[in-house]
């Protein structure tokens, strides 16, 4: 009975908690990476459409998916092993479409899955001359109204920075390549991960949520009382998408290899934040516990106001850095949280990258940050936003955006130290990551 008290109540929060860590994620990575000479000096390289890249290297994609598979099913306890009907095959017989089709089958990626050729510009520099693209192009996922993402179009050939590929891959993973995949969500493919082991199945941005989050470090009684906590994919994908990464660069396609490069990083990114590694990161679990017993005696305001809660200071915590690192690069100026972004002295306090760096180093930094952050935004917004349990700020985001802009100019100090040691973490991984794909590719010194 208490396993099924604590589980009904986590159920109930993640289901209405953000599925997104960091809104966008591409501003924030122009300004990690345009500093570090493997990327800010690369070479600029070609636009190729995906469909090049599975016909040129369709037997080694086929080898380093099936090693990708047999690693998962050794080293992620809670892996959910591929059907064996989804392996990708080598049939140079079928077309680019059916191809492409069979890959993102191999993957479990959402069959609607653009992967089109496209950038996020750098709000920091002046507005591209290229076509813009409707956001339906590049992502499967309604913008919201608040959205800050804007696209512009590649033609197959064309030169591009290397930067600008993997800044704008960095928030590729938001565009629905993670929604509805387990099989009690609506429209299912039949990609045997099972029931969704938290959220809310009928919620289609929710049902992203474990190929994003990663509870690892919740503790022994949590995870007795939760195990289907400990079901998450952000590993999976780190691995899936760092390895053909690597093959892309090894292979003479650069262009995909630093595209697949931003794919993999942005599951590591949205780990750095500590609504993402910590199921509550303000509560605790005797008091998730006591609050849910409420509601099962037939008083659920507490349970429903701890929830909206958690979700709102997310969106707060979300919104006030979108926000200032847009208003930021537009001006062309640099404040706490781009110094923090680029801040290179950090990435040596790390160990360096290896397959358990998700878990061992970035989420359980994150989830050890959390009651902190969860603090800070009480502290660093005014009461409304973040204390009041009947006011839900993400069903009102895009009207109250400008209003938390507004009334946080006289808070905010306490929001950026708590920000800026955030997103010093986030550049220090993401810069990590990358130096480790690079040197498993061979493209820098072990």
């Amino acid at each position: 009975m208490l396993r099924r008290f604590v589980l009904l109540f986590l159920l109930a929060g993640c289901a209405s908690g953000p599925a997104l860590a960091w809104g966008n994620h591409t501003p924030m990575c122009y300004r990690a990476f345009e500093r570090m000479p493997e990327v800010a000096q690369a070479a600029p390289v070609r636009a190729e459409p995906l469909v090049d890249f599975l016909r040129a290297q369709e037997a080694a994609i086929a080898r380093t998916l099936e090693a990708q598979e047999a690693w998962a099913r050794q080293h992620l306890p809670q892996h959910a092993p591929r059907p064996e009907a989804l392996r990708f095959r080598v049939d140079a017989a079928r077309s680019d479409e059916q191809r492409r089709a069979a890959f993102l089958r191999a993957l479990r990626l959402s069959p609607q899955t653009r992967l089109a050729l496209y950038l996020q510009p750098d709000p920091r520099e002046a507005e591209p001359s290229g076509p813009r693209l409707d956001a339906s192009v590049v992502s499967a996922v309604t913008p919201s109204k608040g959205a800050t993402q804007r696209f512009v179009a590649l033609a197959p050939g064309d030169g591009v920075a290397p930067l600008a590929v993997l800044a704008s891959a960095c928030d590729e993973p938001d565009y629905g390549h993670d929604l509805n995949l387990f099989d009690d969500n609506p429209g299912h493919p039949d990609y045997g991960f099972g029931k969704q082991p938290f959220g809310n199945p009928a919620v289609a941005i929710g049902s992203q949520a474990p190929f994003h989050m990663g509870f690892f470090h919740q503790g022994a009684i949590f995870n007795t009382l939760a195990p289907s906590f400990a079901r998450t994919f952000t590993e999976l994908r780190v691995q899936q998408y760092g390895g053909l990464a690597v093959l892309a660069w090894q292979t003479g396609h650069a262009y995909w290899g630093w595209r697949f490069a931003g794919l993999a990083l942005h599951h590591v990114q949205d780990l750095t934040q500590p609504y993402h590694a910590s199921a509550a990161p303000g509560a605790t679990l005797g008091h998730m516990m006591w609050v849910n017993l409420k509601a099962q005696l037939g008083a659920p305001a507490d349970r429903q106001g701890l929830v909206v809660l958690q979700g709102n200071r997310h969106f707060v915590l979300e919104q006030f850095q979108t926000r200032w690192i847009l208003e930021n690069a537009r001006q062309r100026r640099d404040g706490p949280l781009e110094l923090a972004l680029r801040d290179a002295a950090l990435d040596a306090r790390y160990p360096p990258w290896s397959p358990a760096y998700v878990r061992e180093v970035v989420a359980a930094e994150a989830f050890a940050a959390g009651p902190a952050t969860d603090a800070a935004v009480v502290v660093g917004a005014p009461a409304k936003f973040v204390s009041d349990p009947n006011f839900d700020f993400a069903a009102n985001e895009a009207q109250l955006g400008p209003e938390l802009a507004r009334d946080l100019q006289g808070q905010r100090d306490a929001l950026h130290r708590a920000i800026a040691n955030l997103l010093g973490h986030f550049g220090a991984h993401s810069r990590n990551a990358l130096r480790g794909l690079r040197q498993a590719a061979g493209q820098v010194p072990s």
